[in-house]
């Protein structure tokens, strides 16, 4: 009977990790993934039988390869410290992985909750991110600092679970600001070359912004969808507004030596 890991990537998620790994102990194995964490993270990850694995924070993408070489099994299940299997979800992945699986890498549907409701627009539902239920050594990730890609190695087309995770990707609005500045200074790379205004700046932030609360219909969503949208302005504006700042070196003036006459 095939063997599967679950790992969870975490740094700094005490209020947050037992939920997602309680939500997994199902697996045969559980790895959270832990970037030397100042709070009980991995002490309370340890304390519910998981196995932790400190690993420098170098990017995204670096951290989740390094997961896969801790990943012991074949198959494996990524899950994020603010996501939550379901019951749903678990036997689904079962049923597929001690059957006759078509497939070799999953894409997985999110539900996302936020503000006290579900995320129907936005772009949130069905949510995709890189695929989270794959064999060992089938995928593996670009390197991106932040928003990775993936190459699938296995030869054969991405299959779709047909259950969704849940997501709960903000506690309050000031980890909603916090995500904001971390992942925008984290893409400010991923503009390398490109020539950088802080009118273009606010364009793309704007763009962003209409994107996710007209064309995704945020709108339906209430004040959540609005507040969605308006953090997808300010990430896009302050990713582009970094690079900008990045490029021109401002220096305050020099300071005169000023004593007493």
């Amino acid at each position: 009977m095939p063997k599967i890991t679950a790992y969870i990537l975490s740094y700094n998620e005490a209020e947050k990790i037992e939920a997602a790994v309680s939500t997994v102990l199902w697996a045969d194995e559980v790895v959270v993934v832990d970037s030397f964490s100042t709070d009980r993270t991995a002490e309370l990850a340890t304390a519910l039988g998981a196995r932790v694995v400190q690993v420098e924070f170098k990017g995204f993408g670096d951290l989740r390869n390094k997961a896969l070489e801790a990943c012991t099994h074949e198959w494996i299940f990524s899950l994020d410290s603010d996501e939550r299997c379901t019951e749903e979800v678990r036997d689904e992945i079962l049923a597929l992985i001690n059957g006759h699986a078509a497939h070799d890498v999953y894409l997985v549907p999110r539900r996302s909750y936020m503000m006290g409701r579900w995320i129907k627009g936005s772009g949130w539902y069905p949510n995709f991110r890189q695929p989270q239920l794959f064999k060992k050594g089938a995928m593996r990730y670009t390197l991106e600092p932040v928003h990775e890609g993936y190459e699938n190695l296995s030869g054969k087309p991405l299959g779709v679970l047909k259950n969704a995770v849940w997501q709960f990707p903000f506690r309050n609005l000031e980890e909603v600001i916090k995500k904001m500045n971390r992942y925008s200074s984290l893409g400010v790379p991923k503009l390398e070359g490109k020539r950088v205004t802080m009118a273009s700046a606010f364009g793309h932030g704007l763009w962003s912004f209409i994107k996710h609360y007209i064309f995704k219909r945020g709108f339906l969503d209430g004040w959540a969808g609005f507040v969605i949208a308006f953090g997808n302005f300010e990430g896009t504006f302050y990713r582009y507004a970094k690079r900008y700042e990045e490029t021109q070196g401002w220096q305050p003036p020099p300071a005169k030596v000023i004593r007493r006459k």
